[in-house]
């Protein structure tokens, strides 16, 4: 098990960008947790099999069709597994 910290910057808060990655998480059996932050990025903490963390990694880059993204920053480390599962905040 790993865990994922993705900063997603660009057009992302406002297109569903959240409720898409809650989607997608639940697609690929990850728990953790996506908001928006005060900049106007997408803060993402995600935790699960790692072949599926670098798909939904993947997936971040295009997000919802309203989204653009401009640039995706992530950093690995080892899952915690207090997660139960995947929220919006």
């Amino acid at each position: 098990m790993k865990r994922l910290h993705i900063t997603v910057h660009g057009l992302v808060q406002g297109v569903f960008f959240r409720t898409s990655a809650q989607e997608r998480a639940a697609e690929l059996s990850l728990t953790g947790w996506a908001c928006n932050d005060s900049g106007g990025n997408v803060s993402i903490v995600a935790e699960g099999a790692e072949e599926n963390l670098k798909a939904f990694l993947e997936w971040c880059y295009t997000g919802p069709r309203w989204a653009r993204v401009e640039k995706v920053e992530f950093e690995w480390s080892e899952a915690t597994g207090k997660f139960s599962e995947f929220e919006i905040k």
